[in-house]
């Protein structure tokens, strides 16, 4: 479900957020009255990006900010630490001493720092944390700034190695290589090769001067059953006509009935089609909700749930989040089989782009025939 929140809030980050710095550029507090968000957006960045893992607490030790680093050595998600208290990833006889010592640079007593242990299984994972005390703009109560290094007192009989951010750029942390995740790195691949042998499939469509239905055609089959177990595309109306669905494949026992059915459908009574066309919403549901989110059978069934779906993608096909949308792709998993993760849906968002950029560039032999 937390993937599924990340993967709407895209929406925001691409269309909304832009669209905000440009209304609060035009009204600028002039200097000497609040600082620039510009200013704020880099000291975020800034947090994130640190080598090291750093936590922002409240004066109750409750995570109020984790960048990334630290969520790697704490095993957890931010948005899942967020509220919660940091002594619960530490073992009990360091619990009481890390929230009184909080508590003492949060009430102004300056800045200390003192030994904790993780409590996750294995070896000792002694830790010295650092604590400052920190005013945030805007905000009445102080916070607490704690950074995590390994406790070099106990290097001697016990050890931790700090993970680091991917993107920083080392191979080794303390002179101890790097351990990739083997299933992560698989699936990394896998997804990279279904994004190149889409990328080569849409350019041998183009280089044949295929048509657009061709081209939706291509793609839905690759993406049929490696990627999802249904897969439908709908293209957007020009204006003057409804919005019609070309592509509608399913598994092999869907074959018939169940798979004309949904190539039959109006694709205007399907809800995330049609915000994915009108305003161009990308949806990634697990478990859906809602029922009828894409809409009801010939027999007033609705389709998720007749399908047995556990998880589905609904994405535009436009070139950038400012052009125009030509499409929608929607994909389903069904029954026994996992669902969709923040990885797959960005490989599908790569995807949809790749689809749009095809569909909108000039056919070859169109082209040769202008030229003849």
């Amino acid at each position: 479900m937390l993937d599924a929140a990340l993967f709407e809030l895209q929406h925001v980050v691409d269309v909304l957020w832009p669209r905000y710095e440009e209304l609060a550029a035009a009204s600028r507090v002039p200097p000497g009255g609040r600082s620039d968000p510009h200013e704020q957006q880099l000291l975020r960045a800034l947090f994130q990006r640190l080598p090291i893992p750093v936590v922002l607490l409240d004066r109750e030790s409750v995570v109020r900010r984790m960048n990334f680093a630290a969520t790697q050595l704490f095993n957890t998600r931010a948005g899942y630490a967020t509220g919660r208290p940091l002594t619960s990833s530490l073992r009990r006889d360091g619990q009481a001493a890390l929230r009184s010592q909080v508590a003492a640079v949060a009430r102004g007593e300056g800045g200390r720092s003192l030994t904790v242990h993780l409590s996750r299984p294995g070896p000792d994972g002694a830790l010295r944390v650092t604590l400052a005390a920190l005013r945030p703009p805007g905000e009445p109560q102080p916070a607490v700034l704690a950074a995590f290094q390994p406790d070099r007192g106990t290097a001697a009989t016990s050890s931790v190695t700090l993970p680091v951010p991917r993107n920083a750029g080392k191979d080794t942390v303390d002179g101890t290589a790097a351990q990739p995740d083997l299933a992560e790195v698989t699936r990394h691949a896998e997804l990279l090769d279904l994004v190149d042998d889409m990328a080569t499939a849409l350019l041998g469509a183009t280089l044949a001067g295929d048509g657009p239905e061709e081209v939706l055609g291509r793609a839905a089959e690759l993406l049929h059953g490696r990627f999802a177990d249904w897969v439908i595309v709908d293209v957007a109306t020009d204006g003057t006509g409804a919005p019609r669905r070309v592509v509608a494949l399913g598994p092999p026992e869907a074959a018939g009935e169940r798979t004309a059915s949904l190539a039959g459908q109006d694709p205007a009574g399907c809800p995330l089609v049609v915000e994915a066309l009108d305003d161009g919403v990308a949806a990634l549901r697990v478990s859906p909700p809602d029922a009828n989110a894409f809409g009801r059978d010939a027999t007033g069934a609705p389709v998720l749930v007749r399908e047995e779906v556990v998880s589905l993608l609904c994405i535009p096909l436009r070139v950038s989040p400012t052009a125009p949308v030509l499409g929608a792709l929607t994909l389903f998993r069904t029954a026994g089989r996992s669902a969709f993760e923040m990885a797959e849906a960005g490989a599908a968002d790569r995807v949809s782009r790749h689809i749009a950029l095809a569909l909108s560039r000039p056919r070859v032999r169109e082209a040769g025939a202008v030229e003849g």
